[in-house]
């Protein structure tokens, strides 16, 4: 219930429809029981037409009040009558139905009223999980499948709608339904209703038994499903390399052993599943049987009851059955939403690692320059990073060199706050970048990767990302910066054409031109550009290098190069080996040093 509780959290903003529908809920019980007791004086006009009230009855208090209703009811029916008992019996179905009519009417605004709170409930989780998914910082992926993470969002929360606020319908509607007609049971007969609360806790005992290993079984489908999903979105991203390799065979049968066992726990559970409702309604028939064996002697040996009332309470008997049933259904609807709740709340209660301080500065400016302090850093137990050291002035352009692992890509992932370091301290302009707010902190930059990231959007809107509201002028401007206007043009339409899912139908040469622009357009005072030529053949690094040359005048850059033609214009190249610097200095200043910028350069020209 501890994870019932939490998801209740997200009904407050929709608690007036939850009010609405208790309303109603408790009418719909109301009517549900006396439908039923309506019954006996129909019943006694039928079958008793001697036992006629001709003379209105006196109340006498609480204790003789069925007896008083009932001949109440016998004397207007009575009075309508008066000799045609054919008047008297159609007054009685109209009560009836009319009864029967304000019951199901109600339930129909209850449960009207209670699909806007679960559907609002469902939109408000999807909504905070979506955000918190965006919040989480990179390194949280790392350990997840996306696949899974997908899961969480879609059919985990619609098990929370289907199991968790399903049973806000019963909570108050089948409880009532039951109070109230066991109210009117006890008003027809104390004897015969305390004969069946024997029965109903050896029944309640008997189904509880059945759902104690739904929520384990229940975790074990959906952590499959998330597996499958997350072979599927491989699948998907790498479905040139399974080709290329032909590993189809293997990929599917990687994929066909998680349905495998996706099938045996989804049969597990449902089988536990559909064993309640046959228990169940065998259990009730048997409390029937059990009534109508002892309500039996009552009116025909005993003498005690009689035969409408008796009727009338087996139908009310009957009408406990139908909520009994839903609310065991409920508990195994909890049960298994449990498990779903738990992996949609692991990730909404995940705390980000890379927070903000209390008051953080919001930084819209940037005079002096970048500073590493000191800075160590580890992904897990090796450091990548040790005690380092590094200065980039306003305006100047400093490259990062070195052999793949020297940790070029992870200053990168430091200065955008993408990771925090574990030493040290990372500034701006002589502030701290933990103390700035990480929306200022990334206005403040812009970023091209080696990996163009687009979108399955159009080319504007691609490169629109980089500034909210960006003109048409704006975007053209920043398309013929980046070298990839001319291109655009050429597409059948233009900047409005569809670049297909992670830019697919694009080259390489023409993602990275967009990538540039996107950047470009931000026309942020400091540019990171993370090994962005390093995938393109030499015509297109050649337009790639000009753009990204036209986007750093007169900007501050770090540039982690792997093609070192690309940066012998750089003010200044350090250059790495194992997260230390080894030299430092101008492209020329470095050729006369003679030591490990030279000979990366020798293989680079030999190569």
């Amino acid at each position: 219930m501890e994870y019932f509780k939490k998801i209740l959290r997200f009904a407050k903003p929709y608690s007036r429809y939850g009010y609405l529908n208790i309303f109603f809920n408790i009418l719909y019980a109301l009517f549900s029981a006396l439908s039923f007791a309506a019954l006996i004086p129909m019943l006694d006009v039928l079958f008793k037409p001697e036992n006629k009230v001709l003379k209105e009855p006196t109340y006498t208090g609480i204790r003789h009040l069925k007896d008083y209703l009932q001949d109440y009811i016998n004397f207007r029916v009575t009075a309508y009558s008066g000799d045609d008992d054919m008047k008297g019996l159609v007054l009685v179905i109209g009560l009836v139905l009319f009864l029967f009519l304000f019951k199901n009417l109600f339930n129909y605004l209850a449960m009207y009223f209670i699909t806007f709170l679960r559907n609002g409930v469902l939109k408000d989780i999807r909504n905070k999980l979506y955000h918190k998914i965006v919040d989480l910082p990179i390194s949280y992926y790392s350990e997840k499948r996306k696949g899974d993470v997908i899961a969480r969002i879609t059919s985990d929360v619609l098990e929370i709608q289907h199991s968790f606020l399903s049973v806000l319908e019963l909570i108050v509607r089948e409880p009532l339904t039951i109070l109230f007609t066991l109210i009117i049971m006890f008003g027809i007969s104390t004897k015969l209703t305390l004969f069946v609360f024997i029965f109903i806790p050896i029944a309640g005992w008997i189904i509880s038994l059945i759902g104690k290993s739904l929520k384990r079984q229940s975790d074990n489908v959906q952590k499959e499903q998330g597996q499958f999903l997350s072979i599927v979105e491989e699948t998907l991203g790498g479905l040139r390399v399974i080709k290329a390799f032909n590993s189809e065979s293997r990929f599917y049968k990687t994929f066909s052993n998680s349905t495998q066992r996706f099938f045996d726990f989804s049969n597990k559970l449902l089988n536990r599943q559909n064993l309640a409702a046959p228990t169940g309604e065998f259990l009730g028939i048997l409390v029937i049987g059990v009534l109508l064996w002892f309500g039996g002697k009552m009116v025909l040996v005993d003498k005690t009851l009689d035969a409408s009332s008796f009727i009338a309470y087996m139908g009310l008997a009957y009408n406990i059955l139908t909520p009994a049933k839903s609310i065991s259904k409920a508990s195994y609807g909890v049960k298994k939403g449990n498990a779903a709740a738990e992996r949609v709340l692991e990730i909404l209660e995940t705390e980000n690692p890379i927070g903000e301080i209390e008051h953080p500065i919001d930084k819209n400016t940037f005079e002096q320059g970048i500073s590493l302090n000191q800075v160590s850093f580890k992904y897990e137990d090796e450091y990548v990073l040790r005690n380092f050291n590094l200065e980039v002035p306003k305006g100047h352009s400093v490259a990062l060199v070195g052999q793949s692992g020297s940790g070029k890509s992870t200053i990168a992932n430091l200065v955008t706050r993408f990771y925090d370091v574990n030493e040290g301290q990372m500034t701006i302009d002589g502030v701290d970048i933990k103390t700035m707010t990480k929306k200022s902190l990334r206005n403040l930059m812009g970023l091209v990767t080696q990996d163009s990231i687009l979108f399955n959007d159009s080319v504007k809107n691609n490169i629109g990302l980089g500034k909210e509201n960006a003109t048409d002028d704006e975007i053209i401007e920043a398309a013929k910066i980046a070298n990839a206007h001319d291109f655009i043009s050429e597409l059948p339409d233009g900047y409005n054409t569809n670049i297909g899912d992670s830019g697919n139908k694009l080259s390489g040469g023409q993602k990275q031109r967009l990538s540039i622009a996107r950047a470009v357009l931000k026309n942020p005072p400091i540019m990171i550009l993370d090994e962005a030529t390093s995938a393109l053949d030499t015509e297109s690094e050649r337009l790639v290098q000009d753009a990204l040359e036209k986007m750093m005048l007169n900007r501050t850059s770090i540039v982690i190069a792997h093609r070192l033609s690309t940066i012998q214009k750089a003010n200044t190249i350090v250059v790495l080996q194992k997260g230390e610097i080894v030299e430092q200095g101008s492209h020329d200043e470095l050729l006369v040093k003679n030591g490990a910028y030279k000979k990366l350069v020798e293989m680079q020209s030999l190569g």
